[in-house]
Parts: structure tokens; sequence; C-alpha cells
């Protein structure tokens, strides 16, 4: 993902014992930004019965850091999944300076 020239939004479902229930591209974007529904992820993660999801997004530009969007998109995803019995355990961002944890950065 770190090569790649349009943003992709992907996700690791999970099950109780946090193994991969499945890797999935969410959506596919612009040079700087992906589309991102939260409604969808939490919808998916119910029809794979996850228990937990980790969330991974490329930054095309190179640099890593998280966009104050980012830091938004990912609250509300926490948000609608908690409800639900769905942890978010991480959000990834790659570029090719490196890779940032939200939850290293303690943003989860």
């Amino acid at each position: 993902m770190a090569n790649e020239t349009r943003e992709q939004f992907r996700i690791l479902f999970l099950d109780r014992k946090n193994q991969i229930i499945a890797d999935e591209v969410q959506s596919y974007g612009t040079v700087d930004q992906a589309p991102v529904y939260p409604r969808e992820i939490v919808r998916r993660a119910l029809e794979l019965a996850a228990s937990s999801l980790i969330l991974v997004h490329n930054h095309p530009s190179g640099d890593p850091a998280p966009s104050i969007a980012d830091i938004a998109i990912t609250r509300e995803i926490v948000a609608a999944a908690k409800p639900l019995g769905v942890a978010v355990h991480d959000h990834r961002v790659i570029g090719r300076a490196g890779a940032a944890s939200f939850k290293t950065l303690g943003l989860i």
C-alpha cells in the first residue's frame, strides 16, 4: 500500500481470538482521500460475525501522520461499532516514510 498512487481503505475483520476472518478493501479514493462509511463497515463486520477490526489506509503523499479527517472518521467508526460489540483495535496509516498506529499514538 505504501507505493499506491491512490488512497485505499482496508479493513481486517477479526474473530474472538483475533484471527483474521477477512481482509477487504472498503474503498478506493483519490490522491488525498478515500470515502469511508462507518455504517457499511459495521454492517460488514456483523455479516462476517467479526468481533473486532483493524482499519488500514495509505497516504500516497508518503507521510503516515494521521490527518484531522483520519482521526474524526476513526472516532465515528469506533462509536458506531462499540454498541454492537465490535471493537476497533487499531487504525494504521501506511506511507513510504513508514507507518503510524492510532493505538500507539493514543488516538484509540
